[in-house]
């Protein structure tokens, strides 16, 4: 991971879209079987997938493995202000 000058780290490594292992987990926000919610170093990451549980957590570390099978990655916009947006904001901003 290439430093960002701020002393921000953030990597993530994955095997096989089953075993997740994240450093720079400031937070978990929300988890459950299908979702989890983080805030790292770099900003919000929601993981989204099947059977997902959490094998190992460290914050002071700033670690989390996850286990299950992982579908998708998602970082969710710096810039934005809220991060869920309703239809309704999107048509009208």
């Amino acid at each position: 991971m290439i430093d960002q000058g701020k002393g921000k780290f953030h990597d993530l490594r994955m095997q096989n879209r089953k075993l997740l292992d994240i450093t720079g987990v400031q937070n978990v926000e929300s988890f459950d079987s299908e979702e989890f919610l983080l805030q790292t170093e770099l900003g919000h990451l929601t993981i989204r997938g099947q059977n997902l549980h959490i094998k190992n957590l460290s914050l002071e570390e700033g670690l989390l493995s996850i286990e299950g099978q992982v579908h998708s990655l998602i970082y969710l916009n710096p810039g934005s202000q809220t991060k869920n947006k309703s239809l309704l904001g999107k048509l009208f901003k």
